[in-house]
């Protein structure tokens, strides 16, 4: 199935940013997060921090305007807003570690119906390390898995348990994929069904999902198109 104009890259980020709020200091990884910032209104008053030692980071600068010394954690160019700051590794990990994100959103290669994120590393495959991730994971006040519903063999991603390493035990919120949005309720092992993207139903959503789901009565049926 299709996604019409919009690509499902898109949709996950025009969905995701819908959970930022004005106010919040907010970290994104790399990949599908990092369009974010894209489908926030012009006026947002966000703070997106960065693991390498930046705080206020604006819209990515237009090409011939970037300056090699500011990046993101991903080696990226960036703008800075009024009111940042940058500093060493060691004060953002301490930003992150003292529990003063309100939000991180980050990619996944599974995730449980306990909110178990596994995101770092497929065994036999030479990674360079965890890196902020799980600081992340565990420190943030609320935690985005951004993440395509299921892997390139079509085998599910949303599962009962992990069977790769964890990044983290029972630290994610909120599951959204290119089929819809899942609330995680860690307390019972719960996972709810809450949103639909179309063209998808919950039936498909539910047929690629290998753990169970609670399917809200007043689901969203979203159309992106």
């Amino acid at each position: 199935m299709g996604l019409g104009k919009i690509t499902a890259r898109e949709v996950m980020a025009k969905r995701a940013a819908q959970e930022v709020k004005n106010g919040m200091i907010v970290n994104l990884g790399i990949g599908i997060p990092s369009l974010i910032p894209n489908y926030l209104a012009k006026d947002a008053s966000v703070m997106f921090h960065a693991e390498n030692g930046v705080l206020g980071m604006g819209p990515t600068p237009r090409k011939g305007e970037e300056d090699e010394n500011l990046c993101n954690a991903a080696g990226l160019p960036v703008t800075l807003i009024p009111g940042s700051s940058y500093f060493d590794s060691s004060i953002a990990f301490a930003i992150i570690r003292r529990g003063l994100l309100d939000l991180t959103v980050l990619g996944a290669l599974e995730v449980s119906q306990n909110g178990d994120l596994a995101n770092w590393i497929v065994p036999g495959k030479r990674v360079p390390g965890i890196g902020g991730a799980m600081d992340l994971a565990q420190k943030s006040k609320k935690v985005i898995v951004l993440m395509n519903h299921t892997n390139k063999n079509g085998e599910p991603k949303i599962v009962s348990k992990c069977s790769l390493p964890l990044t983290s035990p029972k630290c994610v919120d909120l599951i959204i994929t290119e089929m819809a949005v899942i609330e995680v309720k860690k307390d019972s092992g719960e996972l709810w069904l809450n949103e639909v993207m179309a063209p998808y139903s919950i039936r498909d959503v539910i047929e690629k999902t290998g753990a169970p789901l609670f399917v809200n009565q007043d689901i969203i049926v979203h159309n992106w198109e």
